[in-house]
């Protein structure tokens, strides 16, 4: 995991673009991981919410391509792994946002989610490529719906 400072300085990302560009650079070990941060998850380990569990990796997201995706939009992509997941900062409470990390799988969650171990926090995500992964999520027709089981 990465010291305080490394966190601290660690990029945002601030257009939707860059992100989609991180990704075809970086390859299939990146991750999306909602939380306050590098620093909060120093443990390596999140919990299972309903059983108080310690999980062997941190819950995240993977943002390499599926094959099944075959040559459609790697942007749209992207914009799913974020939009689909956007109901956590309301959730999990103040501080939480995402952020990308490098890592391998670990195992999986209750929620079949990877577990991660991370090896490098990479990036912040800021709000400006939530709104961007919004919007070109609502231009596509379909049933795209959050994964928030609340609403």
């Amino acid at each position: 995991m990465s010291t305080p400072e490394e966190s601290e300085h660690m990029r945002t990302l601030n257009d939707l673009d860059e992100l989609v560009a991180l990704v075809e650079a970086r390859g299939p070990d990146l991750f999306v991981r909602w939380s306050q941060g590098p620093d909060a998850d120093r443990s390596g380990c999140s919990r299972d919410g309903l059983t108080g569990v310690r999980l062997p990796g941190l819950s995240a997201n993977p943002l390499a391509v599926e094959p099944w995706w075959a040559d459609r939009s790697l942007e749209l992509w992207v914009a799913r792994r974020l939009y689909d997941y956007r109901h956590l900062p309301e959730r999990r409470g103040p501080g939480v946002r995402p952020w990308v990390l490098a890592g391998s799988e670990a195992g999986r969650g209750p929620d079949n989610e990877p577990l991660v171990r991370c090896r490098e926090p990479v990036a912040w995500i800021s709000g400006n490529v939530l709104r961007q992964c919004e919007e070109l999520v609502r231009e596509h027709d379909g049933e795209w719906g959050s994964l928030d089981r609340e609403k």
